[in-house]
């Protein structure tokens, strides 16, 4: 199976990167400035829009180097960053890692519309499993699939709740574009 990195720019937010096997997302990095190394390491603001960078592709075992993504999805990973009220449930995503919670979650919370949060606790119960809030948010922090899974959408009970290595600026960021303040 051919695997496919790439590598997007998006104004004002960095580098992103996004995998495919044979067409279904199965890693998403969110933009980020990167450092570079003119500036002593600290990050630079990115100058493209809704461009593909790189593309790399690693070939599969039976030698196969075909392309096996959807350039659509990151013009539409671009087009969200700049704004635009783009939805993600139409994209197929690689859940063959999960258990049942974490795949009902992950259904659950895809279903969580744009611009509207749930808190941990509602996503738990939601998906089935009142009381595993804690569960829902160790979930939510190993989320591979930023966006396509938004689990920048779910919320602690009393405020917005962290956002990993990315921090609760980055998802304070990510909530203002779809219009809900905190």
């Amino acid at each position: 199976m051919a695997v496919n990195e790439v590598a997007y720019d998006v104004d004002g937010w960095g580098t992103g990167t996004v995998w495919f096997a044979d067409c279904v997302m199965v890693w998403h990095e969110l933009p980020y400035p990167r450092p570079d190394s003119s500036s002593g390491g600290a990050p630079q603001p990115t100058t493209h829009c809704e461009s593909i960078v790189s593309k790399r592709t690693s070939v599969g075992p039976d030698g196969d180097k075909s392309v096996t993504f959807d350039p659509q999805v990151v013009v539409r990973l671009g087009r969200y960053f700049h704004g635009e009220a783009v939805g993600f449930e139409d994209v197929e995503i690689d859940l063959d890692w999960c258990t049942a919670f974490q795949r009902s979650v992950a259904h659950t919370l895809r279903g969580v519309p744009y611009g509207e949060v749930v808190t941990y606790g509602e996503l738990a119960a939601l998906a089935g499993y009142p009381n595993a809030q804690r569960a829902a948010g160790t979930f939510c922090a190993h989320n591979r699939l930023p966006l396509v899974i938004p689990c920048h959408r779910v919320v602690s009970a009393d405020g917005l709740g962290s956002y990993g290595s990315l921090g609760e600026g980055y998802k304070r960021r990510l909530l203002a574009l779809e219009g809900v303040r905190f």
